[in-house]
């Protein structure tokens, strides 16, 4: 049997509306679990991150995080706990140290050394330099990229929306194995969403439907 801790929520929805895109009556997403969002285009899936991480409010309702709502919290504060990475990564200017260290320092962490950060490009299966300028990667080198700039962080939660779209298949399924393992080994509460059933199926622990801006589902998916 699992421990109560287990099964406490880390965001509870309630009566949230967010235009005309998105109506959730009410939601619990696990604490220290892998919850899959899954539903075709346009259905909402991005919308509900974003709502989780504070780029936009809703217009009606309430998000709690743990147990208190999202207004009450300071966004720099629920970032540093809460990382979102979207699905066409950020790559800033410079070179991949700098990008990789980005979102450390704007949560105010403790810089890693450079034998860390070529650990986690390895992570990742980014075979580069530090010093390589980030522009000049390619799509699923920036994927990458912006992936193991989000494990650095070791975030409480991770946001993922399409987290593999610019993969190949054995990359896909290679990257998707070490981010649920790492997160694993952290605790961490991981929520990415997927437009692909299968990939949902293999890696969550519950799937969220939504269809058009509605929850349609919500099932347990064990795994062993």
């Amino acid at each position: 049997m699992e421990s109560p801790d287990n099964e406490k929520p880390v965001f509870t929805l309630k009566e949230v509306k967010f235009n005309d895109i998105l109506y959730i009556k009410e939601l619990a997403i696990t604490e220290k679990k892998t919850t899959a969002i899954v539903g075709k285009s346009g259905s909402g899936k991005t919308t509900l991150l974003k709502l989780l991480n504070k780029l936009i409010s809703p217009d009606s309702g309430t998000i709690y995080y743990r147990d208190t709502p999202l207004e009450a919290i300071d966004s720099i504060t629920l970032r540093r706990e809460v990382v979102m990475m979207p699905q066409t990564p950020v790559i800033f200017e410079g070179d991949i140290r700098e990008n990789l260290l980005i979102g450390l320092k704007f949560s105010e962490k403790e810089l890693p050394s450079d034998d860390r950060l070529m650990n986690m490009l390895q992570v990742v299966g980014l075979d580069k330099k530090l010093d390589e300028p980030a522009h000049q990667l390619s799509g699923g080198e920036k994927q990458r990229l912006a992936l193991a700039r989000v494990m650095l962080m070791e975030p409480s939660v991770w946001l993922l929306d399409e987290p593999s779209s610019a993969l190949d298949k054995d990359t896909e399924d290679e990257v998707m194995q070490k981010i649920m393992d790492f997160g694993k080994r952290n605790g961490s509460t991981i929520i990415f969403v997927t437009h692909s059933i299968p990939m949902a199926e293999k890696y969550a622990e519950e799937i969220i439907e939504i269809e058009n801006g509605e929850i349609v589902s919500i099932k347990q998916n064990h795994h062993e």
